[in-house]
C-alpha cells in the first residue's frame, strides 16, 4: 500500500532558505580531514535527529514517527471528542487518566491528515490505512531508521562542504530542523560535508541537559548514550504500567518502614491500605473496625526509575509515609521502596 512509504520516502525539498556561500573559511575551522559522505555515520545521524517530532501526541495516536493534525474528532473509552487545538489534549489524559487498570480504547473519525517524520502531511482515509502507517513506524524502529528524539541540536549551525577531493567549495548555515532534515535528505552523493564544530545539543529526559559537541565521535557517543538511556526509560514506563496493576489488584500491609535507624512498621501492623484504580487509597484498621479509615492519594510514575508517590491525610502516622518514593524491587508480593530525599528511609508494602 502507498502509504507504507510515506515514512521513509525521499522528499524533493528545494534550497529555498538555505544559502550558500564560498568564501574561505578559516584554516582551523574550514580544513576538517573528516570529511562526511551523504551515506556516512554522521549524515545518518543529521538525518535522524532533524527528523519531525510526532511523538508528543503518542498517547492520543501511538504512533510516533507521526502525528495527527488538528482538529480531529476521537471517541475516549466511550466518550467523543474533538479536539481543536493542543489545550484540548489535556482533555484526553484525564479520560486516559482516570482509571489505572481499564483498557483504554481511542477510536478516530476518519478522514484525518498526519504529519510524516519527513514533514510531509497526508490523508489517511480509513483505519485500514491508519494501520499499514502504524506498520510503516514499527518497521522504521526496528531497522533504526526512525527519528532520533532524544538529541535536540541547537540552531543555527554551518556545514562546510567539499568537492571528493577534500577541497572546501563553500559552507552553509542550516537554521532549523526541517531545514536540515532536508539538505541532508537531498545531499549530493558526489559531494563532501563536516560539521563545523562545536555545536551544542538538548538531550531529553530526565535533566534536559545542555551539551557542548566537538567532533562527529562526540555526537555519536551522545546520541548513543541518550538512545540507550530512552530504551532505560521505555523500560521503566512498562514497568510503572505493571506496578499500577498489581497494587490495584490487591491489599498490602506495612512489612518495613525504617526511619532513623528505627522499624516503625508495628505502627502500621493492624492497617492494610487498598489501592484504587482512581487513584486513591485507603488505610483500614481490620482489628478495631471503630477507626476512622484513613483516606490518600498515590501516582505511579517513571523517568530513568520507577516512582510511588503517596500522600495521606487525617492522620500523624500515615502521613509520615508521604514521600516520593523510588521502587527499589517488586513483585506481586513485595513492593521495596527508598526515599527520593533521604536513601536511609525505607519502606516495604507486602501483599496479604
Amino acid at each position: 500500500m502507498k502509504t507504507l512509504k510515506l515514512v521513509t520516502a525521499t522528499l524533493c525539498f528545494s534550497f529555498l532558505g538555505l544559502m550558500s556561500c564560498q568564501d574561505e573559511i578559516d584554516t582551523e575551522n574550514g580544513n576538517n580531514p573528516y570529511t562526511n559522505s551523504s551515506t556516512s555515520p554522521t549524515a545518518n545521524n543529521l538525518e535522524r535527529s532533524s527528523m519531525y517530532d510526532g511523538s508528543f501526541d503518542d498517547f492520543l495516536d501511538g504512533v510516533s514517527c507521526s502525528s495527527i493534525l488538528l482538529p480531529v474528532t476521537a471517541t475516549i473509552n466511550g466518550t467523543e471528542i474533538t479536539l481543536i487545538s493542543q489545550a484540548d489534549y489535556e482533555l484526553v489524559l484525564n479520560i486516559l487518566g482516570q482509571f489505572t487498570n481499564d483498557d483504554d480504547s481511542i477510536e478516530f473519525q476518519f478522514p484525518l491528515t498526519v504529519r510524516l517524520s519527513n514533514y510531509t502531511e497526508v490523508q489517511i482515509a480509513n483505519q485500514s490505512e491508519y494501520n499499514a502507517l502504524m506498520d510503516a513506524c514499527e518497521d522504521a524502529e526496528n531497522k533504526t531508521e526512525d527519528a532520533i528524539n532524544c538529541l535536540d541540536i541547537d540552531f543555527p549551525i554551518t556545514i562546510l562542504t567539499f568537492d571528493l577531493n577534500a577541497e572546501q567549495t563553500g559552507s552553509v548555515v542550516i537554521e532549523s530542523k526541517q531545514q536540515l532534515y532536508a539538505y541532508m535528505n537531498n545531499f549530493d552523493d558526489n559531494g563532501l560535508f563536516a560539521i563545523n564544530y562545536p555545536i551544542t545539543a538538548t538531550l531529553s529526559g530526565e535533566s534536559n541537559t545542555v551539551v557542548e559537541i566537538t567532533s562527529d565521535l562526540d555526537l555519536q557517543t551522545r546520541i548513543t548514550d541518550c538512545l540507550a538511556d530512552e530504551d532505560i526509560m521505555q523500560e521503566a514506563e512498562e514497568e510503572a504500567k505493571d506496578l499500577e496493576g498489581i497494587l490495584v489488584e490487591g491489599k498490602f500491609k506495612v512489612q518495613s518502614f525504617v526511619t532513623t535507624g528505627v522499624n516503625t512498621a508495628n505502627d502500621y501492623a493492624d492497617y492494610t491500605i487498598d489501592f484504587a484504580n482512581d487513584l486513591t487509597c485507603t488505610a483500614q484498621n481490620t482489628v478495631n473496625t471503630t477507626i476512622e479509615d484513613v483516606q490518600g492519594t498515590y501516582a505511579v510514575t517513571s523517568e530513568l526509575d520507577v516512582f510511588l508517590s503517596l500522600t495521606f491525610s487525617g492522620n500523624a502516622t500515615f502521613e509520615l509515609l508521604n514521600n516520593t518514593w523510588q521502587v527499589t524491587s517488586y513483585s506481586e508480593n513485595s513492593i521495596s521502596l527508598q526515599s527520593t530525599t533521604n536513601a536511609a528511609i525505607t519502606l516495604v508494602l507486602s501483599q496479604i
